[in-house]
């Protein structure tokens, strides 16, 4: 899933990409690289962001899937919004990636239930200028409580109406969550498996990689972070997750030919 992020204030590349065709053709450039689906996003959810008004939302998103969606091309629509749900849905897109798996605006789940798109529910505590609030997971710790939170979110999904073969989840790595709890959540990915839906992953120029390779304890800058999430995506696709959310899909591909070829199959 390559990310194309239609905004002004995205953390990775914000603004590079915040005119309809500079990101049709960002969009096309990374299904050349290997991009099996297009997430198109409209709002930064990086943390302290503020979100934009919906009909800011709906000029960026709309006209981006319309014509990438022309092309042939599975498009996502990055929201948490029924409006823009709705009206991405109608321009083509098949997949609504919600990071609020539902929380943000319920009725987002009566829109996909009532059309053939598959959803992405991921967890999620908060908007992004309060979700640094929201990670202490009290005695629990972040796994459990990560598990039984998107777990609520599913059965709430399903009871929408919205069919599990079209379920994916996701467990938000870096939303509500310090770096070390990151890691925690990677390292017990089975535990998400065991609700019996395919996993989305996210973890493309994270902070918690950042924090990872800082020096002096500064964080490495968000542009230096690749080599770090290339071998997590190779690990990753090793360990069996079914979709990876990620920014550089060529650098993506290269490590999961290296992966294929490992396991005796074709690159």
């Amino acid at each position: 899933m390559g990310i194309v992020n239609v905004t002004p204030d995205s953390f990775s590349d914000g603004g590079r990409w915040d005119t309809t065709e500079a990101a049709v053709a960002h969009g096309r450039h990374l299904v050349e690289h290997g991009a099996d689906v297009l997430d198109i996003g409209g709002e930064s959810t990086r943390p302290g962001a503020t979100r934009p008004l919906v009909a800011e939302e709906l000029g960026r998103v709309v006209p981006v899937i319309r014509e990438l969606a022309t092309d042939g091309v599975v498009v996502s629509v990055d929201t948490m919004r029924a409006e823009v749900a709705a009206a991405a849905i109608d321009a083509g897109a098949g997949i609504v990636n919600d990071v609020s798996g539902g929380l943000a605006d319920p009725r987002i789940l009566d829109v996909v239930a009532d059309s053939d798109a598959s959803y992405v529910a991921m967890h999620w505590r908060a908007h992004a200028d309060r979700m640094r609030d929201f990670s202490d997971y009290g005695p629990d710790g972040v796994v459990a409580s990560v598990r039984r939170e998107l777990g609520e979110r599913l059965d709430a999904v399903l009871a929408a109406g919205v069919p599990r073969e079209r379920v994916v989840l996701d467990p938000g790595l870096g939303f509500a969550k310090k770096p070390g709890q990151n890691w925690e959540l990677l390292a017990a990915l089975d535990g998400l498996r065991e609700l019996g839906c395919p996993l989305l992953v996210g973890a493309s120029r994270k902070s918690f990689l950042g924090s990872l390779l800082a020096v002096d304890g500064v964080p490495r800058p968000v542009d230096e972070r690749e080599h770090a999430h290339v071998a997590l995506v190779t690990l990753l696709a090793v360990s069996g997750v079914d979709l990876l959310r990620v920014h550089d899909v060529r650098a993506t591909r290269d490590a999961l030919a290296v992966v294929a070829a490992m396991d005796g199959g074709q690159a």
